[in-house]
Parts: C-alpha cells; sequence; structure tokens
C-alpha cells in the first residue's frame, strides 16, 4: 500500500522538467534590470545543476543570452563573434556593466 508522501510526492523528472521550463522561457522585459534578471537566471542554473540535467555551460549561456531584449544585441554580436568563455558569473557582470554604459550614454545623449 502507497504512503500519503508516496501519491502527492513530486518527481526529480517534473520538478527537473519545471526548473527547465522556468530557464528557457524566463525573457527579459526591455527596460528592466539585467542585475535582477542576471540574479534569477543564475537562481534557475544553480537550481538546474542541482537536478543533474547534463546540459553544458554553453547551453546555460545561449539561454541567457537569448533571454535579452533586442537592445543587447550589440552585447550578445561582440560576444560571439570575440569567442569569449566566461563564467556564469563573469557574464552577467559584463551584462551589468554594458548597461551601465548605455544608460550613461543615452542620458548623456538627452542632456546634450
Amino acid at each position: 500500500m502507497l504512503c500519503i508522501s508516496q501519491v502527492y510526492a513530486v518527481s526529480d523528472w517534473h520538478i527537473r522538467y519545471a526548473v527547465t521550463k522556468a530557464f528557457l522561457d524566463t525573457k527579459m522585459i526591455e527596460g528592466s534590470s539585467i542585475q535582477e534578471q542576471g540574479v534569477k537566471m543564475l537562481s534557475l542554473v544553480e537550481k538546474l545543476k542541482d537536478l543533474k540535467p547534463d546540459l553544458e555551460k554553453e547551453t546555460y549561456i545561449d539561454v541567457i543570452l537569448q533571454s535579452l531584449p533586442p537592445s543587447f544585441d550589440p552585447f550578445i554580436m561582440n560576444y560571439n563573434m570575440n569567442g569569449l568563455d566566461k563564467h556564469l558569473h563573469e557574464l552577467i557582470n559584463m551584462l551589468v556593466q554594458y548597461e551601465a554604459m548605455i544608460e550613461k550614454s543615452a542620458s548623456s545623449v538627452l542632456v546634450g
């Protein structure tokens, strides 16, 4: 006879599916904070790594870059053309710096 905990237990497969779906479906809204997006994506990456879905680092980077809005297209093109190979935290830091540069140049155009 099955225990109640066995009947209502969530399988590892279901958890991995839900986390993978959230990771792949996460898209940053134009104008929102890249830092918040980075934290969210890194959190999902850590959850996925705990569930061992056999994904390569490059796959995580591809999905993170694909989650960005069009304003990050120049960054993505530069990242890919230069064959950069960064750790996930380094990538997020680069994105935060890029966002700051975009905001700074946009505000100087508005002032000018």
